[in-house]
């Protein structure tokens, strides 16, 4: 507790940690700022009805810091900039020149990641916002616009995407942890209160135990989140002694550590996606006049719509997708082949392919539990409001495993550079 209080202290006395901080705090101030400003003529109630059970929605709601709930010129948020990060991480799996660039040309080729992600951010913006403003007109949410509020809307749509985007990244720069991260926790936690509130409205003191039993099970499923985002495979790693001219170079032993999640939270992501998009195209397709249509399209609504039956293919897909990202961003091969150019080895396996095979095999092991342990964490919430019978007794998700992430990697950060000052 000393030990705490002591760094606490160093980091508020600290002048530049404070500013960094205060950076960080201001910075979050002006985008719930602009979150809360709507764009013109919307129905609230018909707003709410839509976002009323819609994982979908609710999704992209947490990917824009909330500002997607309310309808706010920041309403894509950051989304479309995560997508376009995660488009062109795939891309590398399909174009060795972009796989290079990001793993072979240190930190030059990485800013230049970066600038694509940005470039390919601007069009996405664009896109989502019409979709988006086409689907709420359409549901009622908006009015009917004219083909100049159409562009004009999306171009405040798309410029406050942007906007935030580039607040993110001064928050990297000059504040403390990741930005975008930052602004989706930002956004979370803003729709904590709203929850309480609801909570306290839906008081039965005869449900006492249940809400006992709520608050024991919602610890222990943040301190499993936590054990199992932090958890590791070290796999030993000793280099070659190397002598040169009179000194002797290597013989140290280290680790490499394999996290048991490495896919954190894009394989929910994607599996969402997978699942939801199929509603959004049935739901439009059910307004289409042909009986045989509307029969096949009632039938498959009903099979998405049953809980038990969306809960287990959200497993499965979750399950598949933790398999494919890690595969997508974990590669064996380069790993074995670096360790060979820097004289390391593995003890017991031989260096090259053997090393690769090695490393996969473990890979593949605790996947497994990183697979089984997002699949679970995703299909918690539902399994938590079918017990409960409550929506707000619900824990669990996306939004859990954000929190924790950002949580736990803001504080060692914060850790990093106090106990740098100390030394």
């Amino acid at each position: 507790m000393q030990t705490l209080l002591n760094k606490l202290r160093l980091l508020l006395e600290d002048h530049v940690l404070r500013r960094r901080i205060l950076f960080t705090v201001g910075a979050l101030v002006v985008f719930r700022l602009f979150a809360a400003i709507p764009i013109p003529g919307i129905d609230t109630l018909q707003l709410e009805r839509l976002f009323t059970g819609n994982q979908f929605l609710g999704l992209l709601n947490i990917f824009s810091g909330g500002g997607l709930s309310n309808l706010s010129i920041m309403m894509l948020g950051v989304g479309p900039y995560i997508t376009a990060s995660i488009i062109m991480q795939l891309l590398t799996m399909m174009s060795p020149r972009l796989k290079a660039l990001y793993h072979e040309e240190g930190e030059a080729g990485r800013k230049k990641f970066t600038q694509y992600s940005r470039l390919i951010t601007i069009p996405l913006a664009l896109l989502q916002g019409f979709g988006f403003l086409t689907l709420l007109a359409r549901q009622g949410v908006v009015p009917d616009l004219s083909v100049l509020e159409m562009a004009v809307n999306i171009i405040v749509i798309a410029a406050g995407s942007v906007l935030l985007m580039w607040v993110g990244e001064l928050i990297t720069e000059f504040g403390v942890g990741n930005g975008a991260s930052l602004i989706i926790f930002a956004g979370i936690v803003a729709g904590l209160p709203s929850a309480l509130v609801q909570l306290e409205l839906n008081f039965d003191a005869s449900q006492i135990p249940l809400y006992l039993g709520f608050a024991v099970a919602a610890i222990a499923i943040i301190f499993g989140v936590i054990f199992v985002t932090e958890a590791e495979r070290p796999i030993p790693v000793t280099y070659a002694k190397r002598v040169r001219g009179m000194k002797v170079y290597g013989g140290v032993s280290t680790y490499l550590p394999l996290r048991v999640n490495q896919a954190g939270v894009i394989p929910i992501i994607f599996a969402l996606s997978i699942l939801l998009f199929p509603q959004m195209i049935l739901n439009f397709l059910s307004g289409i006049d042909s009986a045989l249509l509307h029969k096949i399209v009632s039938f498959l609504l009903r099979l998405l719509e049953n809980s038990w039956f969306y809960a287990l293919l959200y497993f499965v897909f979750v399950f598949l997708f933790t398999y494919f990202y890690t595969a997508v961003t974990f590669d064996p091969d380069a790993i074995s082949t670096n360790l060979q150019k820097s004289g390391a080895f593995i003890p017991g396996v031989r260096p090259g392919h053997q090393t690769a095979e090695y490393l996969s095999t473990v890979l593949t092991r605790i996947t497994l539990v990183g697979a089984l342990f997002l699949g679970v964490i995703a299909v918690l919430p539902l399994i938590m409001q079918g017990v409960t019978g409550n929506s707000a007794l619900a824990i669990g998700g996306t939004a859990l495993l954000i929190v924790v992430s950002v949580v736990l990697d803001l504080l060692k950060k914060l850790n990093a550079q106090v106990s740098m000052r100390e030394y």
